[in-house]
């Protein structure tokens, strides 16, 4: 004979982790509103500008900000193509997020990589370095 009681679980929603990395923002996307909308959501976030010149050579930043275990967020779609970008990304063992769009405004880029965030953390939490994974306008990740 049962009781009449059964279990009931939970329907919480499932909130995705934040990941704790820090986030590093290539000049290529500026500034704001990049940096206020990745901070709010609540991530370690760094700025090209406040680490190296304007001018610093990509293959130099690349390599400090892997060996550092920062993520890179980028515009620089050449980054994946350039030989001595490519070997800088295999070395430092960086994990780069670049966005495909072009032309967009700083919101629309902003809103893109939030977006992206829960798949960000996925990635980061099951794809060790080097990686270069493509973000789109809406959000989605390709990662190569």
């Amino acid at each position: 004979m049962t009781s009449g009681w059964r279990s009931v679980q939970s329907k919480k929603p499932s909130v995705a982790k934040l990941p704790e990395d820090t986030f590093f923002i290539d000049r290529s996307l500026g500034v704001e509103p990049v940096r206020s909308a990745l901070a709010t959501s609540g991530l370690k976030v760094e700025i090209h500008d406040d680490h190296f010149s304007r001018d610093e050579d990509d293959r130099v930043w690349l390599t400090e900000i892997g060996q550092r275990g920062w993520v890179v967020l980028t515009k620089d779609q050449r980054l994946r193509y350039r030989p001595l970008e490519k070997e800088a990304l295999k070395a430092s063992k960086a994990r780069v997020f670049v966005l495909t769009a072009g032309n967009l405004r700083g919101i629309d880029i902003a809103t893109a990589f939030s977006t992206a965030l829960p798949e960000i953390a996925k990635i980061l939490g099951s794809h060790p370095g080097p990686f270069v994974a493509r973000v789109s306008r809406l959000g989605t990740i390709t990662i190569s």
